[in-house]
């Protein structure tokens, strides 16, 4: 069922079905599910294992949800995982455990990283009329053929997959960082210290990483998760003696913990109570009555909007629980603005000392 053509640059394959691109948690389900419809898929895995992004963080990240609202459904976290929010090794050995209990790494080639994508069938101006997928409202019911070219990062060599469907599982957060662009003569040139991304770090073994924050002022731009994760390690390890500072250009909600009297905070608003509040299209005459009724409840809810959307979009902090942490005792500031600008690493401000490095966590782009 499968035909190969050789050459000395490249190999040309005409798979049975299609491809998963990325072996990371949406990959590993995507694969299991494809599986038990019959199919035969391969999945293209650029790095030599599973788990996607959970394997470059930094030494300190933790799971930010509670694992019983982070597991699936037909696979229970094991007995032996009793944290609350499990570190990233203990994630990453979840999802491994996933990949081998359910037989999906035989179907994973590691090592291949997928270079470019190209469809090979009807003519664009077609497809541009298309109203559903293959213009027959079927997802196999185009013509054309989808050319994955893979290349092995261990021998250099490509192959060129010929398949019929192709599923993206790359996440947000993965490729190259994204850096802003800057005004001629005050991006990072100017900056006499080291400006590396949040990626670069957390590519960092962790005594590399360990050893470039050391006895350094350090600045954040940036306030999502992957700053906060390092900004806490920064200020753990330098202390008020040389603080760490977090730039910011929206506010976030920062909680002393993630739940109140034990019930995760979360419940506030993911619950089937709270679906009543908000009309909705095609709702039942019922629906439509309870929402109306329950309209000044809405109303309550609706002064803390932020906080909903902060829960709704995980951008939530909780602080660390240690009350000896920098957080507590000032090792790491934080400031608000709109713009930033570079300049040169010894002029400092009145009320601020130089900054020895600059990590840019601000954001990351998919790149396929």
């Amino acid at each position: 069922l499968v035909s190969v053509y050789d050459t000395t640059i490249s190999r040309y394959v005409n798979a049975r079905w299609g491809v998963i691109i990325g072996a990371g948690i949406s990959g590993l389900l995507a694969c299991k599910y494809i599986l038990e419809k019959g199919f035969d898929p391969i999945v293209f895995e650029a790095t030599e294992s599973v788990g996607g992004l959970w394997k470059h963080t930094i030494k300190s990240t933790k799971l930010q949800n509670a694992k019983e609202s982070f597991q699936f459904s037909d696979f229970p976290w094991p007995s032996s995982v009793e944290e609350v929010f499990p570190s990233h090794t203990q994630v990453l050995e979840y999802l491994e455990s996933y990949a081998q209990h359910f037989g999906i790494i035989p179907y994973i080639k590691f090592h291949s990283r997928v270079v470019s994508i190209d469809y090979v069938g009807e003519p664009f101006g077609e497809m541009e009329s298309w109203d559903l997928w293959g213009g027959t409202g079927k997802p196999f019911g185009s013509r054309g053929k989808w050319h994955i070219s893979v290349q092995d990062s261990k021998c250099c060599s490509t192959e060129v997959h010929q398949v019929e469907f192709v599923v993206l599982c790359i996440g947000r957060f993965s490729g190259v960082p994204n850096i802003p662009e800057f005004p001629p003569n005050q991006g990072p040139e100017v900056f006499s210290g080291k400006v590396i991304h949040s990626m670069d770090y957390s590519s960092m073994d962790n005594a590399s990483a360990a050893e470039l924050i050391r006895r350094k002022r350090i600045a954040i731009v940036g306030s999502q998760k992957s700053a906060v994760d390092i900004a806490v390690e920064c200020g753990n390890a330098n202390g008020v003696e040389y603080p760490c500072t977090m730039i910011q250009r929206t506010a976030h909600w920062f909680l002393p913990s993630a739940s109140f009297w034990g019930v995760s905070l979360g419940f506030l608003y993911f619950n089937r109570f709270s679906e009543l509040l908000v009309h909705k299209p095609g709702e039942t005459f019922l629906l439509k009555f309870l929402a109306t009724i329950l309209s000044p409840l809405a109303k309550v809810f609706s002064r803390f909007e932020s906080l909903r959307k902060a829960v709704t979009n995980c951008t939530i902090k909780a602080t660390p629980d240690d009350k000896s942490s920098a957080l507590q005792q000032g090792g790491i500031f934080v400031f608000k603005g709109k713009q930033l600008l570079y300049a040169r690493k010894d002029k400092g401000t009145d009320d601020h000392s130089p900054l020895d490095d600059i990590f840019d966590a601000c954001c990351k782009v998919p790149v396929a």
